[in-house]
Formats: structure tokens, C-alpha cells, sequence
């Protein structure tokens, strides 16, 4: 059988056989735990075709020590893939599915999910809740990518050479998680340099996710003024737009220089 996407992904990993669980996973425990409306219960029912939960990191199957401090703790890693039917094919729904994933189990997960060839990966950060006792949730968020999404050759190969568990610093299971998210990062910041290079200190990486996120603001800004434009008919306006428009791309410009 011909090796799949996410089997590169898997296999770049280079994760110890005495990490592997290979269980499936009902997609009902996922509508239980992390779908908070009945409109994300029909998007986990519709869209989910199947869990799997592929390996467990924990101290006892990698060496690597646990974390824990007021704000979190980790004590396991979860690795896991989804593979997706073609009513969560859109990215809207592929992002939500991703956060309800993240937001249902309460380890921090590597996540693979997968729809005809098309592979989306995404890990999220896990704090305490600061008002219910014993809850966790996600911490700024979910760091997503699409692999390989078009991306140069080389980028492809750096990005498979970072993933190793052997190349992330392995002081403890969270410094292991964060190496990993900085390589999500680099992916994600290279789609926009052409170059792949992870940030060397947790305040590179975080000045890094400020500017791909306000980069995707700006975009979207962007991509909403196109679409008022398009039905505006007075002249005014539509020079007015066209002068926001080159503002909002200037500054995706600036942005862009401080990555």
C-alpha cells in the first residue's frame, strides 16, 4: 500500500513502538465531551468518518518528564487522526472540527486530520480553567497548517527533519509540545517567506503568532471589502474602499517584514 500523507507525518515523528495505542475512538465520546451546541454535534456526526487514537507519550513510554505548575499540567501527549467526510470538507468546518477535537480531550493532542489526500495538522496549548475546578481549556488557541498544501520541496523536508521526538527539547512534555507547535509555526510562517525556521525562544515564537494572526485579520478584512465593493455603486465609496484597501495591504506588507 502506497504510504499515505499522514503516514509521513507519522513516521517523521519517529515516536518509540511503546508509544502506540492504535485504537479506534467512537465519535459519540467526541459529541459528549467537546461539542457545546447540537450544531456541533451534527458537524462531529456528519463530518466525522472515523477516530483513531495512535499513540500516548507519557513518561513511562518516552523517558521524557511530566509537567506540571499552577497554570497546567502534562502528564500525556495524545496523538490523533480523523479522517473527515465531505460534509466537513470546507476550511470553516475542518477549523471547528479541530478546535472541538482539541476542546474534547483533555491531554494536549497532535492532530491529524484527513479528507481525500488533504492533510490538516493542528496542536493547542491546555491551561486550568480560572473558574470551574479541574476543567481544562485551550490556551490562545489552535496552531493549525495544511501539509503539503502546494508547499516547495525543501520546505516539505525541513518540516518533515524538525518533527523527530528525538530533535524536541526534552526537558518535559510540554517543552516537547511547544517544539513541535514552533515547527506548525515555521510551516505556517514559510508559506509567506519561502523560508523554514523555527523560533529559537518562546518570545520569538510568540512575536511570530501575533503576525500570522493579525496577517489573517487583515486578509479577511480585506477579503470582505472586496466582496462590499463589488456591489457598491457610488464612485465615492468605491474610491474610498480602494484607498482602505491599499492601506490594509501596506500594513499586511509591514507585517509581513517582521517575520
Amino acid at each position: 500500500m502506497a504510504e499515505t500523507t499522514a503516514d509521513k507525518i507519522i513516521d517523521a515523528l519517529r515516536l518509540p513502538e511503546s508509544c502506540r495505542v492504535d485504537q479506534r475512538v467512537p465519535k459519540k465520546l467526541l459529541a459528549e465531551n467537546g461539542a457545546p451546541t447540537s450544531t456541533d454535534k451534527r458537524l462531529i456526526h456528519d463530518g466525522v468518518d472515523e477516530i483513531q487514537w495512535l499513540a500516548a507519550l507519557k513518561p513511562g513510554t518516552t523517558g521524557i518528564a511530566e509537567y506540571r505548575d499552577d497554570e497546567r499540567e502534562y502528564l500525556e501527549i495524545a496523538l490523533l487522526s480523523v479522517r473527515l467526510r465531505p460534509e466537513a470538507s470546507s476550511q470553516a468546518k475542518v477549523g471547528r472540527l479541530e478546535e472541538l477535537v482539541h476542546r474534547a480531550v483533555p491531554y494536549p493532542v497532535f492532530l491529524l486530520c484527513d479528507f481525500e489526500g488533504r492533510l490538516y495538522l493542528s496542536l493547542a496549548n491546555k491551561r486550568w480553567a480560572q473558574n470551574e475546578a479541574g476543567k481544562v481549556v485551550l490556551d490562545d488557541g489552535v496552531i493549525a497548517t495544511q501539509f503539503p498544501d502546494g508547499l516547495d520541496a525543501s520546505i516539505q523536508c525541513l518540516f518533515l527533519e524538525a518533527l523527530p521526538l528525538g530533535q524536541q527539547p526534552n526537558v518535559s512534555l510540554l517543552t516537547v509540545y511547544q517544539g513541535w507547535m514552533d515547527a506548525l509555526q515555521a510551516l505556517n510562517v514559510a508559506r509567506i517567506t519561502g523560508v523554514f525556521t523555527k523560533a529559537g525562544t518562546l518570545e520569538q515564537a510568540a512575536k511570530q503568532r501575533h503576525a500570522l494572526q493579525e496577517i489573517q485579520q487583515l486578509n479577511a478584512e480585506m477579503a470582505r471589502l472586496r466582496a462590499a465593493a463589488g456591489k457598491e455603486k457610488q464612485l465615492a465609496r468605491q474610491v474610498e474602499t480602494n484607498l482602505e484597501l491599499k492601506r490594509l495591504q501596506a500594513k499586511i506588507t509591514e507585517v509581513r517584514s517582521s517575520l
